[in-house]
């Protein structure tokens, strides 16, 4: 996957938006091979939309409720990002599942809290925890239509402390979260990737 430099982003949030201001930062540093061009959301008033306002960076929302069926709102939500010829798609904490036909029109990177395969879905940090598993961590995946199945771009392990409970542990995986969705962003922008099957590799300029 070849991308030009630099990448312009659309970015999706759904909430208070700490995924896209780590992306907002970095994109705002010299030289950093990205720019966000949009910021997009499923719900008015949220805190992500604010950040993007405070940037003067576009931004627009498509909710769900305003349309027949997820069909329906899956095509305004195409057109909508699609208004901004993004070279990528960042879903940065935005809770809808993408439909068919915007994945079919662009590359979707997005972060979880686990090490995918495992803990797949809403509730990973929560089930990690009652696994009883010693180690989690942070995936960044390429959307695909299933949940969390998409291939795995870049992995980050953190240590499940004996005391640690679901907000505590999933605060530490955040951190990590953000730094290594930024430096994924970076290395796409820098060199693109090679995907065979499942497997992704970075190119390196």
């Amino acid at each position: 996957m070849d991308l030009p430099t630099p990448v312009k982003l659309v970015v999706l949030a759904s909430g208070s938006g700490t995924l896209l201001q780590a992306v907002l930062d970095a994109t705002g540093r010299s030289g950093f091979p990205a720019k966000v061009v949009a910021v997009g959301a499923d719900r008015t008033g949220i805190e992500a939309l604010t950040r993007a306002e405070r940037l003067s960076i576009p931004s627009f929302t498509v909710r769900v409720a305003d349309h027949p069926d997820r069909a329906a709102w899956d095509k305004a939500l195409t057109e909508a990002v699609a208004a901004y010829r993004p070279d990528l798609v960042v879903s940065a904490g935005f809770m809808k599942i993408l439909g068919e036909q915007f994945l079919g029109r662009f590359t979707v990177i997005n972060t979880h809290p686990a090490l995918l395969p495992s803990f797949p879905g809403m509730h990973a940090v929560r089930d990690a925890l009652e696994a009883g598993v010693k180690v989690t961590g942070s995936t960044v995946h390429f959307a695909d239509a299933g949940v969390d199945t998409g291939p795995i771009i870049a992995q980050e392990a953190v240590v499940v402390e004996s005391d640690d409970d679901e907000d505590v542990l999933h605060e530490r995986i955040k951190a990590v979260e953000r730094r290594l969705l930024v430096e994924t962003i970076e290395r796409l922008g820098r060199g693109g990737c090679t995907v065979d099957g499942r497997k992704v590799t970075f190119r390196e300029h």
